[in-house]
């Protein structure tokens, strides 16, 4: 994808392949003498026995210009917590392994219980909450990554061009959103975001008319990336969701809090390949099927909260457009990756657009039924309002754990 196209909302930074990494690289270890840089990786323990996270420590291990490297560890038991401990020390770094399900770490759950604050869901956008909690009771870091566990394709490239947006000084950018082909196995890949989120987004432009965070999200070419890099000053207020909507609830809280010069995209690689969801058509809180719905939550919610009333008929009338758009659109993806000799299954994909298109109407009608929802995260600035000595517990507690197992 090397071009040089600027969409006038928020900066596109191209890998125009004129640059060698370890250029970048000497560049970011000058940055980090005096802004520390800090890598987040959520992470389930059943990652560990994939074919993507060795590969990813390997990378990671010649990365220099790190501060730290936080781990959130999910689903662990005491043993697989001191399995994992071990695995982790590939990394030449300054790192922590974070058992989120030790006995200290419910203990603080509990803690936050009792104050209404606990939040509502496990899974990844819990992990990166507590991870941001972790990072911010360190009280050291000035610019922090994330990306996830299971990518297939890592290079330490990756790292260096995320964060490089947030990391030089001289550069505006308070948050920086990952982008790349989805492309793996001679596949086209990335079915939500280009079955689901672009012509969802063009289906709502249509129906409700134009609206300016409609216009932010389709500015971003993979919105749906679990890749992106934030100067930390942003961190305390950041709600953070509950469930899969993460990607488009941080890039929501970006347009909220920041100004679109503010905001980047960066072309962190030429291709893009990680575990794949399957679509569990027959099972509404798994895979595609959960995600899909709690995307279309997350964008309505915002766009209500903007202003825009919906109604049973608005939804009936978007599921329409939307079934319609998806499908044209299909015809150019099909087109697209016979050009470049890539195969797509364009009944897969119609099915897969078949339940989306169903999971408009039932994401509309969660709404309609329970408006006053709230599937965020309190943010890290209410908890230290609540609990002023919160964090530095939890700071304590996960120190503790790891010297104890």
């Amino acid at each position: 994808m090397a071009d040089f196209h600027q969409n006038g909302n928020i900066t596109t930074l191209h890998n125009l392949r004129t640059r060698d990494v370890r250029e970048m690289e000497n560049e970011l270890s000058a940055f980090a003498s005096t802004r520390n840089i800090t890598l987040i990786l959520p992470c389930l323990y059943s990652e560990l026995e994939g074919d993507a996270l060795h590969n990813i420590l390997k990378e990671l291990s010649e990365v220099k210009y790190l501060h730290r490297i936080i781990i959130g560890l999910d689903a662990a038991s005491e043993e697989q917590f001191r399995h994992a401990k071990e695995f982790f020390k590939a990394l030449d770094q300054n790192h922590i392994v974070i058992w989120n399900d030790s006995p200290r770490m419910l203990a603080l759950g509990d803690r936050l219980g009792a104050l209404g604050l606990r939040p509502n869901e496990q899974g990844k956008g819990k992990n990166v909450w507590s991870s941001l909690g972790y990072l911010m009771s360190c009280a050291d870091s000035d610019v922090m990554a994330i990306h996830d566990c299971d990518i297939l394709t890592y290079d330490k490239e990756m790292l260096a061009r995320l964060v490089y947006p947030v990391a030089n000084p001289t550069f505006p950018y308070q948050v920086a959103k990952g982008y790349y082909a989805r492309i793996g196995g001679e596949k086209l890949n990335g079915r939500v975001t280009r079955l689901l989120v672009s012509p969802l987004l063009i289906a709502l432009n249509r129906v409700i008319g134009s609206r300016d965070y409609i216009d932010f999200l389709r500015s971003f070419r993979y919105p749906l990336s679990g890749e992106f890099a934030m100067r930390t000053a942003i961190l305390p207020d950041l709600r953070i969701p509950s469930d899969w909507g993460l990607e488009i609830g941080v890039l929501s809280e970006a347009w909220r809090n920041l100004a679109p010069k503010a905001v980047c995209q960066v072309e962190i690689s030429d291709a893009y390949d990680h575990k794949h969801q399957d679509l569990s058509a027959d099972e509404a809180t798994a895979g595609l099927n959960r995600m899909s719905t709690d995307i279309c939550k997350a964008i309505f919610r915002k766009l209500a909260a903007d202003g825009t009333v919906f109604t049973p008929n608005v939804f009936r009338t978007l599921k329409a457009t939307y079934y319609r758009l998806a499908l044209d659109l299909l015809d150019s993806y099909c087109s697209d990756a016979k050009m470049n000799g890539l195969n797509i299954d364009r009944h897969t994909e119609e099915r897969s657009i078949e339940l989306f298109a169903e999971n408009i109407m039932r994401a509309g009608q969660v709404f309609l039924d329970n408006p006053h929802e709230t599937p965020f995260i309190p943010t890290w600035s209410r908890v230290h309002a609540a609990d002023p000595s919160f964090l530095t517990d939890m700071n304590a507690a996960a120190i503790a754990d790891e010297a104890e197992y």
